[in-house]
């Protein structure tokens, strides 16, 4: 995998939730916080978004626009910034698979859109994640974003005329559109201005060390054989990584051994003597030491709870 699946993969913790929503004006919803990552697909007409409480203008939003919400934050979905909002209740959805659906408004103009959530560990979120605006605005253009203009177009064609094969279909092209999502962002950002991670996985030298510590990150990798990947001096690695990744080389990837073996707890039955090799600790006491300053409990109490609350 390369580095932006694997970091989006390790945060995933469940299947995203997801439900067509039709509004004919006026029509206006306000979605509380949830646990996760937002995110809303316009598929036809027009509307407004807009957080609540924290001033941000309205955003108007178009046929084949995408809206991503970093923290799922609460905000708004109307026809206009003037209709006052309400929060749906639950007799308003509808069970209409492969999505739920949910009808809103009166009989005026329609706008239909694709809303959910993506499940994601907000607890020790990747530092990707962290450096994302609040709120990513992706308007349609399939001059910039191909892809995601491309699978757009098929949960569009999916939703409107569910034929067979859509329920695999679909909720597929959702998992695959958090993705192209963070994809059309990074590569959004002019490569002179970018910073943080926007800039270091497309970095001549810092990308292919991310690369290389995702790859096999039980390896016996140190600051100057990573410095070797990158090309470049054992101190102009460890700056330029430091600059771009928020941590030195070293503590990232020692984040990211304990990060692999979270999730092979959460998802695989190996013993946890096989997850140590795996993470890159030569004993099982150390790994265990190492994960529980991490995440405060020990490596089968976090199994174990994790499961549960699976």
């Amino acid at each position: 995998m390369d580095v932006l699946t694997e970091a989006l993969a390790s945060m995933r913790t469940g299947a995203p939730h997801s439900v067509r929503t039709d509004g004919h004006a006026p029509w206006a919803m306000r979605l509380p916080p949830t646990v996760g990552a937002g995110f809303h697909v316009v598929l036809h007409g027009t509307c407004w978004f807009y957080p609540f409480d924290n001033g941000t203008r309205p955003i108007e939003l178009g046929s084949g626009d995408v809206v991503f919400v970093r923290d799922g934050a609460g905000h708004v979905l109307a026809d206009h910034p003037d209709t006052d909002p309400e929060i749906p209740r639950p007799e308003q959805f509808i069970t209409c698979p492969p999505v739920g659906a949910l009808r809103l408004g009166g009989d005026g103009p329609a706008a239909s859109l694709l809303c959910g959530n993506y499940h994601l560990d907000g607890q020790r979120p990747h530092p990707l994640l962290r450096q994302l605006p609040e709120v990513i605005h992706l308007p349609a253009r399939p001059d910039r974003y191909p892809e995601l203009a491309a699978a757009v177009q098929l949960l569009r064609a999916e939703l409107d005329n569910p034929r067979i094969g859509s329920h695999g279909i679909v909720p597929a092209l959702i998992d695959s559109l958090l993705l192209y999502i963070l994809r059309a962002w990074v590569e959004d950002q002019p490569r002179a201005e970018a910073t943080g991670w926007a800039a270091a996985l497309r970095d001549p030298a810092v990308a292919p060390a991310l690369d290389a510590m995702h790859g096999d990150p039980a390896a016996p990798w140190t600051v100057q054989s990573l410095a070797d990947h990158a090309g470049l001096s054992r101190a102009a690695f460890a700056r330029r990584f430091n600059a771009m990744v928020g941590e030195p080389p070293l503590a990232y990837l020692t984040r990211w051994r304990l990060t692999t073996a979270a999730r092979l707890l959460r998802e695989d039955d190996l013993a946890i003597e096989k997850v140590a090799v795996r993470a890159g600790y030569s004993s099982e006491f150390a790994f265990g030491k190492a994960f529980k300053r991490e995440y405060g409990l020990a490596p089968g109490q976090y199994r174990r709870q994790a499961r549960a609350a699976a």
